[in-house]
């Protein structure tokens, strides 16, 4: 199992676990992350699983796709040069405790 850390706006931290391949969003979703809503279900259709990837992360992760970055435009908290949609991140062995931040509000 892969770990990934959700920090929260209050600076509290929930570690999960997913499968190798699971998205960020999915994990979030399926271990009951506060402030993840995803509501397209991970079809990268609204932008609702927007985080900020630890900086100490963001060379490790793929790089954004132009639609991911066209739906980055349209997020309810204020975009950062670490913003991603959690859907777009699919976690594997070299992801194993990737920090992220959820953002205060997805809309």
């Amino acid at each position: 199992m892969i770990q990934v850390h959700f920090r929260s706006q209050d600076g509290s931290v929930t570690s999960v676990a997913g499968a190798d391949g699971d998205s960020v969003m999915e994990i979030a979703r399926n271990n009951g992350v506060h402030g993840i809503v995803a509501e397209c279900g991970g079809s990268a259709m609204c932008a609702t699983c927007h985080v900020y990837v630890s900086p100490d992360w963001l060379e490790r992760i793929p790089p954004m796709s132009e639609f991911e970055d066209e739906l980055l435009e349209g997020t309810g908290a204020p975009r950062m040069e670490n913003s991603r949609l959690g859907c777009q991140i699919k976690v594997s062995d070299t992801l194993d405790g990737l920090e992220v931040t959820v953002p205060a509000s997805q809309y």
